[in-house]
């Protein structure tokens, strides 16, 4: 591989448009259950980390890496930051603690997926990303656990961190929010697409804040993984995307 993609990894594809059917799952076309579920019927954005500098050009796919994830535990929460509540649960598989790269893919003028990256080297394989009490061997077709949006923003963060934005949301004004009151001068220099927020300054446990596509709705994260099955990176996919091409026509 060569070029920037390449440098950070990255390898997407296809988006799956989805129906709510529950406040963390989704689906689409019935099909039968099989414990052998493809990630690649949920998403054919899987294939992205693939493409040279020269084909995301062509696709009218941008990367923008927008900072550091401070992970103290390892424990990923992965959901809209403003109203998901701390009793929200970490991401079933655990990482090394660290501070790892985040990077925004972006087309049609939208953030279309975000990547955490922990390690370089491109996906073996993939898998998607669930809570504790998920099993993926239980979907049906191109169905999807995802989080659900209902503020249009996306996040990752330690498990740690959502309880320490809490506690500030906790200290506003009746009359003030978050978003307008804090977050908004931070998303600003940003065109609004993305903030690095830390609840506490001077804390290095930060929050990576990011556009969720088009809006509201309910969004898959997939783990890449190595052929040894250790995680590459986490991606979410805001389907902006439709066969890893960022054109409006294809």
């Amino acid at each position: 591989m060569s070029g920037l993609l390449e440098q950070l990894g990255f390898k997407l594809g296809r988006a799956l448009r989805i129906l709510r059917r529950e406040p963390w799952t989704s689906m689409s076309t019935p099909a039968v259950v099989s414990a052998e579920w493809d990630p690649a019927q949920a998403s054919s954005n899987l294939g992205l980390f693939e493409l040279s500098d020269a084909q995301m050009a062509e696709r009218e796919i941008t990367v923008t890496v927008i900072g550091e994830l401070d992970l103290p535990t390892g424990e990923i929460v992965a959901c809209d930051p403003l109203t998901t509540g701390t009793d929200w649960p970490a991401l079933s598989r655990k990482v090394r603690p660290g501070r790892y790269p985040v990077s925004l893919l972006e087309a049609q003028g939208r953030v279309a997926a975000a990547v955490l990256r922990f390690r370089p080297g491109r996906p073996f394989r993939w898998e998607l990303a669930t809570l504790p009490d998920q099993d993926a061997s239980t979907l049906k077709g191109n169905e999807v656990f995802g989080y659900p949006v209902d503020a249009g923003l996306g996040s990752f963060m330690d498990k740690m961190a959502m309880a320490l934005m809490s506690e500030q949301q906790d200290k506003l004004e009746a009359k003030q929010n978050y978003y307008d009151d804090v977050l908004a001068a931070e998303f600003a220099p940003n065109q609004d697409r993305f903030a690095m927020h830390h609840p506490v300054v001077g804390n290095p446990l930060n929050i990576a804040m990011f556009w969720s596509g088009w809006g509201d709705g309910i969004y898959p994260s997939f783990w890449g993984l190595s052929a040894a099955g250790e995680p590459l990176l986490l991606m979410t996919d805001f389907e902006v995307l439709e066969n890893a091409d960022g054109r409006e026509s294809q």
